[in-house]
């Protein structure tokens, strides 16, 4: 890095802390409950990915100028940082942003090169891999999907692009999380590596097709269908016809059988979070929390029939989410216990189907 382009280091809390609250408090909480030695890693990969999702989704610039700047970022992760390149892209972007918490973020992009250039170097090396492979699925949206404002829908051509778009987005991740957790914890040396990056690559996998799922009345308004194309034909349905509220019962199928995949999907996630030593509280509590939220908000996309309707969302309660904290806490050192709750849930989904 230039002498002359330096920036002054505003201190670490603020990044990993200040900063990522501010921009999701719902990961933030995730983070906080690790062990100390995976916050710094597992944080910053998260600020990068949140930074790079930014770029892709200000619409108000056009797709070739989002393309070149989440480009440029990625050049950037794999030859080093050139904050020339990352003036331009502030300048251009952060002016463009509604929130303030996400100006603040592509604002402090120097500071988080400078943080990740500055940790241990295999902990870098994962950091750069993992935002690099998630580029590559902010890059199919922008390449794969017609411009937002244009009125137009396409759907992916099938499961097995799905599914490669979701390990592209998410099933990458549960590696990641997995080669780190391993590195930071020596009583998890032990573990199978493949077996557990497998699992873990589904874990991801779950969370992201709960995503897809839930959000299918936002993305079509926006000209993207990840609802295969084959499952829409099966059922005799086009993506422009999922716009039609009425039409929810008629494509119901194909809903059904993503629910059934995602829950596929969600054993193996029982069985990333019971691998986890019961002494690990805090490893435990990180895996349990995201992935019974998923199973809850399977449960409220099973059982609405307006699944179609904007104005329906399919999200458990403020309620609910309290209720699964504190009852996570008491039970998150038993397997039996958590597999009995993971699996009533599972049952409650299984039977609105």
């Amino acid at each position: 890095m230039a002498e002359q382009y330096r920036v002054n280091p505003i201190p670490r809390q603020r990044l990993l802390t200040d900063l990522l609250k501010s921009v999701s408090r719902a990961f933030y909480l995730t983070l906080r409950v690790l062990p100390g030695g995976l916050r710094q890693p597992i944080g910053l990969a998260y600020l990068l990915a949140r930074a790079a999702d930014t770029i892709a989704d200000t619409r108000s610039l056009p797709k070739e100028d989002r393309l070149r700047f989440l480009l440029s970022l990625r050049r950037q992760l794999q030859e080093g940082v050139d904050l020339e390149a990352l003036a331009e892209m502030t300048e251009s972007l952060a002016g463009q942003q509604s929130s303030d918490s996400e100006r603040r973020l592509l604002e402090s992009l120097p500071q988080a090169f400078e943080l990740l250039e500055a940790m241990p170097a295999q902990d870098a090396v994962r950091v750069r891999g993992i935002v690099v492979t998630l580029t590559q699925g902010m890059e199919f949206d922008l390449t794969t999907f017609p411009d937002e404002e244009s009125g137009e829908i396409r759907a992916l051509e099938s499961d097995k692009e799905l599914d490669r778009y979701a390990y592209m987005v998410a099933g990458s991740v549960g590696e990641f999380w997995t080669d780190t957790t391993i590195a930071h914890t020596r009583s998890l040396r032990n573990w199978s590596r493949e077996d557990m990056s497998d699992l873990g690559a589904r874990f991801g996998k779950a969370l992201q097709m709960t995503n897809i799922l839930r959000d299918v009345p936002g993305d079509l308004r926006i000209g993207r269908c990840y609802i295969p194309e084959t499952a829409l034909t099966s059922v005799g349905v086009t993506p422009d016809d999922l716009l039609t509220l009425e039409i929810s019962g008629r494509a119901r199928p194909v809903l059904v059988d993503g629910i059934r995949l995602t829950l596929d999907h969600y054993r193996s996630a029982e069985s990333y979070l019971t691998a986890i030593p019961r002494r690990h509280v805090r490893l435990r509590l990180a895996a349990a929390w995201p992935l019974l939220l998923g199973l809850g908000t399977m449960e409220a996309l099973a059982n609405n029939s307006k699944w179609l309707d904007p104005n329906h969302s399919s999200k458990v309660s403020r309620g609910w989410v309290y209720c699964m904290l504190a009852l996570s806490v008491v039970g998150i050192m038993s397997n039996s216990f958590m597999r009995i709750w993971i699996r009533r849930i599972r049952k409650r989904v299984e039977r609105a189907l």
